[in-house]
């Protein structure tokens, strides 16, 4: 069995269904409104745990009723949520997410205690890092940490996994330099590179871009069209998405980079075959609403015919 931690952000997502996202001064009437769970972090770690991987999660939630509920559902999903702090005073991460008839998104974050937990914290949950197959980020917690976990990680054989949303300009170095395979969207791969991604031969040069960095794998999603990939001295592609009628991109690919690390070997040889799993989970995923709800299991994504 794969094992992954996850370190990155938990929100109590609160979502907003209308026909179409309002103008500038303009009020309308919405369709639905409902919480759910969600934070890219925690969404990565239940596509991970849902796909049958043995998952711990790093991170932090603040002793709120949000947090309550937050950590409660983690651990109903059976991962190992000893990592996790609870901060005395805080507010737990906050998601604001209005999803029109078309299925896009807008989404507003309020970080709260996602961003309160400090590397000094990563050190001391050491022992899960080492014990993984993968660690998985994003940009939704401290940076900090998140080179911290990187390094532990590194020093222990651990492969690292970067999903570098949302998009920062300035990544630090010390964190390119730790990391094995990235997977940003393309606007994530221009702020990243400079280099805008509009065929093949641009995803190319984004991919040498990291390579010259040392990062060994890339992955950049390409929306409908799949993911192109290209590992350094093993080759590169485009493994195609499936066709479905999306009403809700929301956690599609958190749910895509969770479900492909249950299924990757370390070597990245296997990469194609566990992009088109990742694939299929994230195809599964927009056509139900919210983020956690609408992440699929093992057997779903096997059976799918889609």
């Amino acid at each position: 069995m794969t094992t992954v931690t996850v370190i990155g952000s938990i929100n109590l997502d609160r979502n907003i269904r209308v026909v179409r996202a309002p103008q500038a001064g303009e009020t309308i009437h919405t369709k639905e409104i409902f919480s759910a769970a969600g934070g890219k972090g925690a969404n990565q770690a239940v596509a991970s745990q849902r796909s049958g991987a043995q998952t711990n999660f790093i991170g932090a939630i603040g002793d709120d009723e949000a947090g309550k509920s937050m950590f409660d559902l983690l651990k109903r999903e059976k991962m190992n949520v000893n990592g996790i702090k609870i901060i005395s005073n805080q507010t737990t991460g906050q998601a604001y997410i209005i999803v029109d008839d078309a299925g896009e998104n807008r989404i507003m974050i309020h970080s709260g205690a996602n961003m309160l937990f400090e590397p000094d914290y990563v050190q001391t949950q050491a022992s899960l890092i080492e014990a993984s197959d993968f660690v998985i980020a994003q940009f939704e917690s401290p940076v900090d940490s998140t080179i911290k976990a990187f390094e532990i990680a590194r020093q222990s054989g651990v492969k690292t996994i970067l999903n570098p949303a949302p998009a920062m300009e300035h990544v630090p170095n010390e964190l390119l330099a730790v990391t094995d395979l990235i997977v940003p969207n393309e606007t994530e791969t221009e702020t990243l590179t400079g280099i805008k991604v509009t065929d093949l031969d641009s995803m190319q040069k984004s991919a040498q871009y990291f390579h010259n960095l040392g990062i060994k794998a890339v992955i950049i999603t390409i929306g409908s069209k799949g993911a192109f990939y290209d590992v350094d001295h093993q080759g590169s592609g485009i493994v195609p998405a499936f066709k479905v009628k999306a009403v809700d991109t929301t956690a599609a690919g958190d749910t895509f980079i969770g479900a492909l690390c249950s299924v990757l070997q370390k070597d990245f040889n296997n990469l194609p075959a566990a992009i088109k799993y990742g694939n299929r989970a994230s195809s599964l995923t927009v056509q139900r609403f919210g983020a956690q709800p609408a992440i699929p299991f093992k057997q779903e994504i096997i059976d799918a015919k889609n």
